[in-house]
């Protein structure tokens, strides 16, 4: 059993939106292929996978660092004690002579090539990933379905606005008409009255603030994260998401001891210390916060599993984890782990972002299908990317 060829394809997101610090028009993501020599109806068996949402593509990093160790490595060095291919073992040969720390770019490569790891197994086995991910992690395989919020609520890429409260209300309406009964928008891309007349708006969709969560993206210095706190409070908000600089751990604890709310952030955390570190110095609060670390930012599921055991070691639930995404594959990894919920984007970040056709999607709550692996191929917009990524395999 070999893995007989890495592939990335570099893929533009598309949508013209931006949060309080940065516009996503020229964002990408990297696709990842990996070719086995196994074979299904004539064709080789090949998992994909990707690095997440809201970043960039990481080509240089692949191409010309992990795809090489891979591909000079003993095929044998990819494989567990039962003959398969191991995620595991994958992950740890990409990252031959890499420093500790310094995490960045390289997190998100590394999980894009473990990612696609776990959807070959999974294929192979003729299973749904959230199957092959729960049996590795010792869990009840369960399938969900699992809660579920749409995101969105961005401003014009442009830094125009946002077109109104209006466009908002219709936005989230069209979300709730989808099957979405909780939402999160953007905050701290405007001045803070503007904010607080969309976060009315929403309001007005949501019908009470346990189903709304605001996020600043990092924006605010803490004079102004806890001007924001103040304004917010009444609302009774889901959570306040990221206020300030994610390694500003100080600020997150201050403004922890004077929001009673819960407070949300870690989707720009990269590894289990740094998870770990925010437990210890970010005043996160066990049954009142939430973490959002992106097993595809965060080097996959392998290290996604020791960060949820140094949460656990702290006083936290898994159920506190919601990690950021919004797409197939967290979707399958939240089900798997058994964690809080998923975050969804319906309406930006195609072609990764959103869930396929055939998930179980109503009431608030989102369950997969039963495709093997992640299912991508099931999502109409990404047909057309694997396909130019494989259609040369015979």
């Amino acid at each position: 059993m070999r893995i007989v060829e890495w592939r990335e394809l570099t893929v533009p997101l598309e949508g013209a939106v931006r949060n309080a610090v940065v516009s996503f028009a020229d964002h990408t993501v990297s696709l990842v292929a990996a070719v086995s020599d196994q074979r299904r109806n004539g064709r080789p068996v090949v998992g994909f996978g990707f690095n997440s949402i809201g970043r960039f593509g990481q080509a240089g990093i692949l191409r010309e660092r992990l795809f090489p160790r891979l591909r000079q490595a003993d095929p044998d060095d990819l494989l567990g004690e039962d003959g398969g291919f191991d995620p595991a073992a994958v992950a740890a040969v990409a990252m031959a002579g890499e420093k500790p720390g310094g995490h960045g770019d390289r997190a998100s490569a590394v999980a894009a090539v473990e990612l696609a790891v776990w959807d070959l197994v999974a294929k192979l086995g003729d299973e749904p990933a959230y199957v092959t991910v729960a049996r590795a992690a010792g869990r009840p395989v369960t399938g969900g379905p699992v809660p579920v919020y749409a995101a969105g609520g961005y401003y014009d890429a442009d830094g125009g606005g946002d077109g109104g409260t209006a466009r908002l209300r219709a936005e989230l309406d069209g979300y709730r008409a989808m099957g979405f009964d909780a939402f999160k928008i953007k905050v701290g891309g405007a001045p803070l009255d503007d904010d607080l007349a969309r976060i009315e708006a929403a309001l007005e969709v949501a019908g009470d603030g346990s189903r709304l969560a605001v996020d600043a993206n990092g924006r605010f210095d803490l004079e102004r994260a806890q001007a924001y706190g103040r304004a917010i409070a009444p609302y009774g908000l889901r959570w306040y998401e990221e206020p300030g600089d994610p390694l500003d751990y100080a600020l997150n604890r201050a403004l922890a001891d004077t929001y009673a709310g819960p407070i949300a952030t870690g989707e720009n955390l990269f590894s289990a210390i740094d998870a770990e570190n925010l437990v210890r110095f970010g005043g996160l609060r066990p049954g009142i916060d939430v973490v959002q670390v992106d097993p595809g930012l965060s080097y996959g599921v392998t290290e996604y599993r020791r960060l949820l055991g140094r949460l656990e070691a702290h006083g936290f639930d898994r159920a506190s984890c919601h990690p950021h995404g919004g797409h197939l594959i967290n979707l399958h990894l939240v089900v798997g782990l058994g964690l809080g919920g998923c975050e969804a984007y319906p309406g930006v970040f195609r072609p990764f972002g959103g869930y396929a056709p055939t998930c179980e999607l109503g009431g608030g709550t989102v369950r997969p299908s039963q495709a093997p692996g992640f299912g991508l191929e099931e999502k109409p917009e990404l047909v057309p990317h694997l396909a130019a990524m494989t259609g040369d395999l015979t």
